[in-house]
C-alpha cells in the first residue's frame, strides 16, 4: 500500500479588505478520504485571530439561490458572516455607513466552499450565484426582525461600480426582486 496524502489541512487566514472591518476569510479545512470538513466558526480561532466574538449565532439562514440570480444589498444593524455551502457566488459589499472613512467603498469577492466574508454592520451585502442551486449561508449575531434598523442600496445603481459577472433583467423576479431592483440609490444613503 502507498503512504496516504491525508489528511490535508488548510489554516484558517483573515484578509482585509478595502473597507474598514470587513474580512475576508479562509476556513479551516481539513481534506480526508471521505470529503471535507470546513470549520464555519471557532470562537477560541476568531479570538486569536482578532475577530469579533460571534458566538453564539442567534440566526442562521441558508438560501438556494438560480444561477444569475442577485441578492442585495442589505446592512442590517448585525454583524454578519457569509459563506458559499455550495456552488458558486459573486459577493459585493458596500460600506454604507456616512461616518465611515471607507463610505461607499465597494469590495468584491469571488466565493467558494471554504471562503466567508465578516460585514460588520452597516456594511451592505449582496451577491450572485453563479451556478444553479448555489446555497449561500448567513450567520447573524442578533434575530432578523421586520423593520429592524438597517440600510439597502438598489444592486443594480451604476454609482456602486458593481461589475456583475453575468447580466441581470431587472424585469424578472428569478434575477431580482421588486424590493431590491426599488431599494435607495447610494447617494441617497449616504447623505
Amino acid at each position: 500500500m502507498g503512504v496516504s496524502t491525508y489528511p490535508q489541512i488548510t489554516d484558517m487566514s483573515v484578509a482585509d479588505s478595502a473597507i474598514d472591518g470587513l474580512k475576508v476569510i479562509t476556513l479551516k479545512q481539513v481534506l480526508e478520504e471521505r470529503g471535507v470538513v470546513r470549520e464555519y466558526y471557532r470562537q477560541s480561532s476568531w479570538i486569536a485571530a482578532g475577530l469579533p466574538d460571534l458566538g453564539p449565532f442567534l440566526q442562521l439562514n441558508l438560501t438556494e439561490t438560480h444561477k444569475g440570480g442577485v441578492r442585495g444589498m442589505h446592512a442590517e444593524d448585525m454583524v454578519k458572516v457569509v459563506t458559499v455551502a455550495a456552488g458558486e457566488a459573486f459577493g459585493a459589499y458596500v460600506d454604507l455607513r456616512p461616518e465611515s472613512p471607507t463610505a461607499g467603498k465597494l469590495v468584491t469577492v469571488e466565493l467558494r466552499p471554504g471562503t466567508q466574508v465578516l460585514v460588520p454592520r452597516g456594511v451592505g451585502n449582496g451577491f450572485q450565484s453563479l451556478q444553479d442551486g448555489t446555497q449561500y449561508l448567513y450567520g447573524f449575531e442578533s434575530e432578523w426582525v421586520p423593520g429592524m434598523a438597517g440600510k439597502a442600496v438598489t444592486p443594480i445603481d451604476p454609482a456602486l461600480g458593481i461589475d456583475w459577472p453575468l447580466a441581470i433583467d431587472t424585469d424578472d423576479r428569478a434575477m431580482l426582486s421588486v424590493k431590491d431592483r426599488d431599494a435607495p440609490l447610494l447617494a441617497d444613503v449616504l447623505r
